[in-house]
This record gives structure tokens, sequence and C-alpha cells, in this order.
């Protein structure tokens, strides 16, 4: 029976190759491509710190010390667009809300959206200075409006940070002027960018907005690749003497969507070639594949003692992965059982293994649960599949 299924399961491997777009799973996420076949050798950056990630597999495809903590700079903004997009999102703000802008606001050094002391702002333009313009007033603002004061704001930066598992990240301030307790790393940043997009898409669209006027200034958004390059729709530069040119980027291509972070660049331009690099080596020479979608009938087991003959197998989640291009037709999947699948067995159980193999190697390996529950079968049930499994 487990042969069978074995097969069952690699049939529809072959066979599925559509994709849809959903949150990475969180353990799935960060895992490097394993290198089963030759591919091209990513560029070479200038950056001391730089990462590639597909949003769906969560795997990485380039890399260079992603864990070395790094000052964030104006990325530590994406940060706290995020902590406003949930509060919104639970319905604590409304974009509508008029915010009186501080003193402490309007007293903000670096970049801005000039603001006055003691005017009305709504939390949407705010937004769109904070993301567009990279406003430190609006930062601040942004921060007295949910939290009370920029302090305590910092405190639910890091409650948030922690939540996403940005276990080398901690923030100071609202706005990522230079402070020594404050940094982040490269492979926390995309962490966050994947939050942003995935989870708050309908205030996404600010991120691609070339410019934003307000107070009669118009003022351009500081990526560049936002006019190189069509299908790059976000993230946020950032730029202090200390920290150096940092970048976050995604774009999406042929519904394949990489998030590239470069920490540490020489210059504006820099910044922006190197994550072009970047990116376009990725959908160059990778391609994202969903193979199996969440509680989806893989196949199913015999099953002992049980009050039905066979059981459903599955996965929890959407599997996807990324591979190297034109090697879709090459990928096989083999199962393991932990034990036979004796009753009781709880829905959501896992039970064995998938692996995903290419060329040979194992890709992936994910979890196989119990699509459904198996009770315990009557008397003569468990006694005949007890002496099965004694003699067997």
């Amino acid at each position: 029976m487990r042969k069978a299924f074995v097969s069952l399961v690699a049939a529809t491997l072959i066979g599925f190759c559509c994709s849809l777009s959903v949150v990475a799973d969180d353990s799935r996420w960060g895992q490097p491509i394993v290198e089963a076949v030759p591919t091209p050798s990513p560029p070479s950056i200038g950056s001391p710190s730089f990462i590639l990630v597909d949003i769906k597999s969560g795997n990485i495809i380039a890399k260079r010390d992603p864990h070395e903590q790094w000052e964030p700079a104006s990325l530590a903004k994406m940060m706290t667009a995020y902590v406003v997009f949930r509060e919104l999102s639970a319905g604590h703000i409304d974009l509508e809300d008029r915010v009186t802008i501080s003193e402490r606001a309007w007293r903000s050094q670096g970049s801005r959206m000039f603001v006055e002391v003691g005017e009305q702002v709504s939390v949407k333009k705010l937004l769109q200075g904070l993301i567009i313009q990279s406003g430190n007033d609006a930062a601040v603002a942004l921060a007295e409006h949910v939290a009370g004061d920029e302090d305590t704001f910092a405190q639910v930066m890091n409650q948030e940070a922690q939540r996403l598992g940005m276990e080398n990240t901690q923030y100071a301030n609202s706005t990522g002027m230079p402070n020594a307790e404050m940094y982040t790393t490269a492979f926390d940043t995309a962490r966050l960018a994947r939050a942003i997009i995935e989870e708050h898409p309908e205030f996404y669209n600010w991120y691609s907005q070339r410019s934003f006027e307000y107070a009669g200034i118009v003022q351009h958004n500081r990526n560049r690749l936002l006019w190189r390059d069509e299908s790059v729709d976000g993230l946020k530069t950032g730029y202090t003497s200390s920290a150096g040119y940092n970048l976050t980027t995604s774009a999406e291509r042929a519904e394949m969507r990489l998030i590239s972070v470069v920490l540490g660049a020489d210059s504006e331009d820099a910044r922006a070639q190197q994550s072009h690099q970047l990116l376009n080596y990725g959908f160059r020479f990778f391609e994202t594949h969903r193979l199996y979608s969440a509680q989806e009938r893989l196949s199913e087991a015999r099953t002992w003692k049980a009050d039905k003959e066979s059981l459903e197998l599955g996965i929890a989640e959407d599997l996807y992965v990324t591979i190297p291009r034109r090697e879709r037709d090459n990928l096989s999947a083999s199962v393991r059982l932990h034990d036979e699948l004796i009753a009781p067995i709880t829905q959501g159980e896992e039970i064995g293994e998938v692996d995903i193999v290419l060329a040979g190697e194992v890709i992936h390996t994910e979890p196989l649960i119990a699509l459904n529950d198996l009770e315990e079968g009557g008397l003569w049930r468990r006694l005949v599949d007890s002496l099965w499994l004694r003699f067997q």
C-alpha cells in the first residue's frame, strides 16, 4: 500500500504547476536552494551584506552575510508603516483620523514631508509622506498617534519584530536616525518586506508611487528602480553616513515575486544597480512552482484497528519550491510513513514526510499529515488487525 501511495504523490507532483499568492510558511522561510543541478553563480555585488529571496517558497537564491547586524537607517520606517498598517486593519485607527502635529515631530531632522506644528494631517497623508518622501516628521507624528510617544512606539516595533521572527533586529525610534541600540539584518528586513506585501496588500501600492506633493512641495521616491524596471513596485531606501546606502526592493514577473535587500552600498546608484543585478539574476535563472495545496488530498493509506479502511493524507500548508529554470519536469517525490496507521489518529497529526527530489538530491522535506480523524474500529476489526500486524 505504501508503494502505491508514493507513485500517486509523484504523479501529482509532475502534473501540478500552477502558482498562487500566499504567505510562505515560516518554517520554510530562509532556506537556501539545494544545488542539485549546476546554475550560474550570482553576480558580483560590492555591498557587504545582501540577500535575494523568493517570497512564496522562502528560498534564498543569493546572499552574503545576511545575518550581519547593520544600521537600518530609513529601512526602519518599513516597521513604522507595518505597525500602523496593523493598527488600521484592527480598526484601532482610521486613514481619515486627523493627527495634530507636535513640536517634536515638526523638529525632526533629516528627510521631511514638511508638516507644521499644530497642523492636523490625516493618517493617510502621513503614511504617504512616510513611505514616498521618507519623512521623519511623518514617522514621529504617526508614532505619537498610535502609541502616545515615540519611545513607547519603539517598544511596539520591537514586539512586532519579535513576533515576525526578526531575531537580529532592534529598533530605538520610528525614523531610523542613528542610534547605537538600533540594528537589523538583510535576512530580517526581507522577512519584514514579505509581511508588508502579503499581510497588507491594500496599502502596499504606496510603495510604488513615484512622487507625492504636500504643502506645495513635490518630492520624488528615492527608489530609482521604480523608473528603471516596471516589475519593481517597492519598497524602501535608507541612508546615513554610518549605514551607507541601503535598499529593500520587491519585483514581480510572471507571478514570481522576489525580494532583495542590499545594505551598505557606496552610493545611491550602486544600491540600485546591485539590487537590479540580483533581481535579474533570480528571474533569469530560477522559477518558483506550487507543488501542492494546503489540505489537498494527495493520496490515502491503509489503516489498522480503525473504523475506516483508509486515511486521506496531505500537507498543512501550500508547498512552493524555487528551482533552476527548465528543471520542473525533473522533480519527483517520495513518501515515508513514520509507522503503520493505527487508530486513533487525529486530524492534522504528523504521520510521515514527503521528500521533493531533483537530480537525485532531496531539495525539500515536508511533513505529511492526516486530513481527517481516524477513530478506533469495532472489537472484531481490532482483533483481526492485531493478528495481521503481528504476523506480517
